[in-house]
């Protein structure tokens, strides 16, 4: 089996549907968050290459058709119209690292029907997850104020793929590193670790375990000083590394206890050891709430280690989604269940300064001051633009950041800009409401 199975079998009835109903135009689909979670001002758009990764592979193959009509309990005949379905389409959508709003498109498929249906499922999980995990990480950047960030999610992530995911977004969005030896290696950013409380408990004392920590390894070293008494760990660390002359870029690592407390504590004992170059690294349960305190109390700590709630995104493990058709064979839809209503039509966004953000049809004029965020990146089912680089995608989402208004950047209670709709885009969708609107009057029995 391939890719092509990892999909809702709801996705599987619709298209078979479709093809023995010979509805094979073109349709557009959009992907968008209609809501922001709470305690977010902004999103970051992320998961787009891992999409068009699978779109540009996608090919049901014999053993597919098997999956499906075993799932469906119907003879492998009947899915046959489904063997050697590719994805033919076309993808507009927002590059990865850039912020983008509630509302706002991060992605449209216009493709055959049956094809932009059945990619439905994969698309959708791999940008909302990862834009999830990228606004969670932005946002501890924008926390810890200039000190560097690094990623400490692997061994609590929901399986290695989403860890590795995690420790691409951390960079993508401004870490420093990650303690993920595969993605340090994949991507090329820094490895980083220190040592675990049972590297401290294996000796007789933390004395021997420092410096056989220290022999093994001939540049600077962190040492975990709190296994047992955290400010005896720290006078114990200090003696090690003067002992040694190991002094600069070196660094003790705090994982718990009232770290704000413990860190102005270390800091201390290391000045007073003459080691005013050896940092402090703070661990332990960390995300951008908790390092937006330790940096607003001035607590002494020159690097954070966030994980798990960060590779969860603990606060806000899922996005509102959705992947809602807008257009079929030429005709505007929209859908109008309370709560849910969207906006028929591909889109485009305007980003003007302030982040007034316009959501305006395709094909419109830009307003004045408005540049574009949905590039077209596939066509034909190929891709039309190079896979860009982490570098390139971390200098958007810096520069994005920058950019953003105060008051969305803030950690706690965050004020979200909000797009607006073009007139263009207010006129359809009015006209397109009135038009089912009437259909679904004209089709109610007549009173007696």
């Amino acid at each position: 089996m391939t890719d092509a199975t990892t999909t809702d079998l709801y996705e599987v009835t619709m298209a078979r549907s479709y093809v023995r109903e010979g509805m094979t135009a073109p349709a557009t689909f959009s992907l968008f968050v209609r809501d922001l979670p709470p305690g977010r001002g902004f999103l970051v758009a992320a998961g787009l290459d891992s999409a068009l990764d699978h779109l540009s592979g996608f090919h049901v193959g014999p053993e597919d058709v098997h999956a499906f009509a075993s799932a469906l309990r119907r003879p492998p005949p009947d899915l046959m119209p489904l063997l050697g379905l590719e994805f033919t389409g076309r993808v507009r959508a927002v590059p990865g690292g850039r912020v983008v709003l509630a509302g706002e498109p991060l992605l449209e498929v216009t493709a055959s029907l049956p094809q932009a249906q059945l990619v439905e499922t994969y698309v959708l999980n791999v940008l909302s997850h990862q834009t999830a995990i990228a606004s969670k990480a932005a946002r501890c950047v924008l926390a810890a104020d200039g000190r560097p960030v690094v990623d400490f999610s692997l061994r609590r992530a929901h399986g290695p793929q989403a860890g590795f995911q995690a420790a691409r977004l951390g960079a993508l969005t401004g870490f420093a590193g990650t303690s993920n030896v595969a993605a340090a290696t994949a991507l090329g950013v820094p490895a980083v670790g220190t040592m675990a409380h049972s590297y401290v408990e294996a000796f007789p004392s933390e004395d021997r375990a420092f410096r056989a920590f220290a022999r093994s390894h001939s540049g600077p070293v962190t040492l975990l000083v709190d296994t047992y008494d955290t400010e005896a760990g720290v006078r114990v660390a200090a003696r090690v590394l003067r002992d040694l002359d190991r002094g600069p870029g070196c660094a003790v690592r705090l994982d718990s206890g009232d770290l704000g407390d413990l860190a102005a504590r270390a800091r201390t004992i290391l000045d007073r050891a003459g080691l005013r170059d050896v940092r402090i690294v703070a661990s332990g349960g960390l995300d951008e709430y908790a390092v937006d305190d330790l940096v607003r109390s001035g607590a002494p700590i020159d690097t954070y280690a966030v994980g798990t709630r960060v590779g969860v995104s603990a606060d806000a493990p899922y996005l509102d989604s959705a992947y809602k058709m807008v257009e079929y064979d030429g005709r505007p839809v929209m859908k109008l269940s309370s709560a849910k209503v969207t906006a028929p039509g591909p889109k485009q966004v305007f980003r003007r300064p302030g982040y007034a953000d316009v959501i305006a049809l395709a094909g419109e004029r830009p307003p004045d001051g408005g540049t574009a965020l949905l590039e077209t990146v596939m066509e034909n089912g190929r891709r039309v633009v190079g896979r860009p680089t982490l570098e390139e995608c971390r200098a958007r989402c810096a520069a994005d950041l920058a950019s953003l208004p105060a008051a969305a950047r803030r950690i706690r209670a965050p004020v979200a800009p909000r797009a607006t709709a073009s007139e263009r885009l207010r006129a359809l969708t009015a006209r397109v409401r009135h038009d089912i609107e009437d259909r679904l009057v004209s089709r109610q029995p007549v009173p007696m």
